[in-house]
């Protein structure tokens, strides 16, 4: 895999991805777009909803939404990483067993998300759920 990243001006890049889609990135803080960090929380957020909901879909639950809504605290010195970071999961359908919502999200958190295993070596990542019903 393979992507890069153009300087466009002031403190604004394009990234772009091998597989032809491109990304504005801000280093002013998300002034004009996303900042890096931002993405990297989305990037997570996004690589773990594609296994809950897939897994949800596999074990035969009739789910109808999902939102991960990812919270974050940072280092206040430089390089600003990340310290923790939490992925909460409203997970909407109909009847959801809410045993099988609970282990497709910490099955992700824990053996299936690149990005949050990735993020997990250096940030205490956890995770959250709710079930709503449709």
């Amino acid at each position: 895999m393979q992507s890069r990243v153009k300087w466009v001006e002031n403190m604004t890049f394009l990234g772009q991805s091998n597989s032809g889609h491109s990304v504005v990135m801000d280093g002013n803080g998300g002034e004009k777009a996303p900042s890096p960090m931002e993405l990297v929380l989305m990037a997570a957020g996004g690589c773990s909803s594609v296994d809950v909901v897939d897994g949800l879909k596999s074990a035969g639950q009739k789910i109808t939404g999902c939102e991960a809504q990812i919270s974050s605290v940072r280092r206040e010195q430089a390089p600003r990483i990340f310290t923790t970071a939490n992925l909460h999961f409203v997970v909407t359908g109909e009847n959801l067993d809410e045993a099988v919502v609970a282990k497709m999200v910490t099955d992700s958190l824990e053996k299936y998300c690149s990005v949050c295993l990735m993020l997990g070596e250096g940030v205490e990542m956890t995770h959250s759920y709710e079930v709503v019903e449709e």
